[in-house]
């Protein structure tokens, strides 16, 4: 094996240094929401699972599917966004429109929903509603700052 401790070579001299500042630049952008993948991918799970959580599955059967639906759709966008983020940030305003959906899903899907049900949809709606508003607000910021370079 070559000894190339001794030889301190400055990295401004190799001719791909741009090419690797370039790479490492679009390798950081990529992943500047990453605190939003993992709230995301747990509050769609938990939404998937809510129905038996807080107790309404078997009076209420078309709220479960409901719930079960979009928790594994908002599940599957926070799994999306670990995996491909600059092709899922595009989606951020439907992962905003699901958890607005997620808020009023009670009192369009069931008749008088109860407190239990309104609440357990409204908070989660809410977080998801929030978490896809920041991801989408970070999209706008990173896409305004790559126009204006």
């Amino acid at each position: 094996m070559a000894d190339v401790s001794r030889h301190r070579s400055d990295i401004t001299r190799h001719p791909d240094v741009t090419e690797m500042r370039e790479r490492y630049a679009r390798m950081l952008g990529a992943r500047d929401v990453v605190f939003v993948d993992g709230p995301v991918l747990l509050a769609g799970l938990y939404f998937a699972i809510s129905p038996w959580v807080v107790h309404f599955s078997g009076t209420r059967p078309d709220l479960t599917v409901n719930n079960l639906i979009l928790g594994i759709s908002v599940a599957l966008l926070g799994v999306g966004l670990t995996t491909a983020p600059r092709r899922m940030y595009s989606l951020c305003w439907a992962m905003s429109a699901i958890g607005v959906w997620m808020i009023i899903s009670p009192w369009v899907v069931t008749r008088f929903p109860d407190a239990g049900m309104i609440w357990n949809n409204v908070v989660v709606g809410a977080i998801t509603c929030v978490l896809g508003l920041v991801a989408a607000g970070v999209l706008m910021r990173t896409g305004r700052e790559a126009r204006e370079v």
